[in-house]
């Protein structure tokens, strides 16, 4: 089972989050039609048009890479809290905010995002800030934490299109006031009484 990131209601109704009606996501299912849209991107796309739901497995160690942080996709900072996994309307904000800031960073290098690209992209854009020398020796450290037992990178095959509808997602909850729900299920319903 992996990570699912779902669209709820923000905030919780009584006890449980009541999922978001996919009707609020359902334009996502035009991007399918698209020409020359990459495979893995139509899928994304298909799937949040239909369940309002993003599969965030696959994005998490990169997602992570961008943002600086451990387990954002998880919301393991308010599970730590001993508070649900949900990502707050502002989050939701934040993460689309760090993959729309990479994805216009990377359009310079092409359309495929891979390990070497990612590094390329934030060796660049950390360079030009503040802490300069110190920022660069934190992604390196993150980068080599990254690399298997033998040195490989992970093999990432995403592109610039895929992680756009991406940030989309966390775009559209964060402007709707829509939280994001993290389990490997679909959250419990409100219950009406």
């Amino acid at each position: 089972m992996g990570l699912d990131n779902v669209a709820v209601h923000w905030p919780r109704t009584g006890r449980f989050y009541d999922p978001v009606a996919p009707a609020e996501f359902v334009d996502f299912g035009e991007i399918v039609d698209l020409p020359n849209i990459s495979a893995p991107t139509a899928a994304l796309a298909e799937l949040i048009a239909k369940t309002g739901t993003v599969r965030a497995t696959g994005y998490t160690e990169l997602v992570d890479l961008l943002l600086g942080l451990e387990g954002v996709l998880y919301a393991t900072d308010a599970a730590a809290e001993d508070e649900d996994p949900v990502i707050d309307p502002d989050g939701c904000g934040w993460i689309a905010d760090g993959i729309e800031r990479f994805v216009a960073g990377h359009r310079a290098y092409g359309e495929a995002v891979t390990f070497e690209s990612v590094s390329e992209v934030l060796g660049k854009l950390l360079a030009d800030g503040r802490l300069a020398e110190q920022q660069l020796r934190w992604l390196d450290g993150r980068l080599d934490a990254l690399r298997d037992e033998s040195g490989e990178p992970p093999q990432w095959n995403f592109t610039c299109a895929e992680l756009s509808v991406l940030a989309a997602f966390y775009r559209r909850c964060a402007d709707r006031g829509f939280a994001v729900y993290a389990e490997s299920a679909a959250p419990r319903r409100a219950t009406h009484s």
